[in-house]
């Protein structure tokens, strides 16, 4: 059974445009809105308050936390967990097989290899998330970018393959001088070093 009316999904309490699919079982919070023609495939988890763009696709099993926004183009494939505050910008990809043939298949969870978004990370238009890595909390990927390697919490990183080239607020304002700490120009918060690729909000 699929939801395709926009009437029957808001006395669910989310929305879902006429065009879109949402295949059942699933879950999806209030306030959620699902655009033009988006596919959310079955037993998919979707948190509240989430704004799911035109031409989305949602495989089946996936996890999605709340207020996560995906624009459009944007296919999330088994394997691939979003929390909370995610940010996932025109056109980016992910993949779930790290070395995929289409003579031999590789089509079971077994094969898929576990990509984690963490809270509040962007991922900027067209960026490539490379299977089986994590993007730390409030990481920053750059437009264009492709992922090869896990990326620590507040990284803000571009180019391909991606390398850090900063440290972003939870604001999404870059971090400046920054030597053992630093605060926010922009909103206040304070941040200092853990370690040598590390850094934590203090205040």
């Amino acid at each position: 059974m699929s939801v395709a009316n926009s009437n029957a999904s808001q006395d669910l309490g989310y929305f879902v445009h006429e065009s879109a699919y949402v295949d059942q079982p699933c879950s999806i919070g209030h306030g959620t809105q699902i655009w033009h023609f988006t596919h959310i495939m079955q037993d998919v988890v979707i948190g509240e308050k989430c704004k799911i763009g035109q031409n989305v696709f949602i495989a089946a099993g996936v996890e999605i936390g709340r207020n996560v926004k995906i624009q459009n183009n944007v296919s999330v494939y088994a394997g691939v967990t979003l929390e909370d505050d995610v940010f996932c910008g025109p056109s980016c990809v992910f993949t779930n097989i790290n070395t995929p043939r289409s003579a031999f298949p590789r089509n079971t969870k077994e094969d898929y290899l576990v990509t984690w978004v963490k809270q509040g990370a962007t991922i900027g238009a067209n960026a490539t998330i490379v299977c089986g890595h994590t993007i730390g909390r409030y990481a920053f990927i750059g437009a264009g970018s492709t992922i090869t390697k896990d990326i620590p919490d507040y990284a803000l990183v571009y180019g391909n393959p991606a390398r850090q080239v900063g440290w972003m607020c939870e604001c999404g304002s870059k971090l400046e001088d920054f030597v053992n700490t630093t605060v926010c120009q922009a909103c206040g918060r304070k941040y200092e070093y853990c370690d040598e690729n590390q850094i934590k909000r203090v205040e």
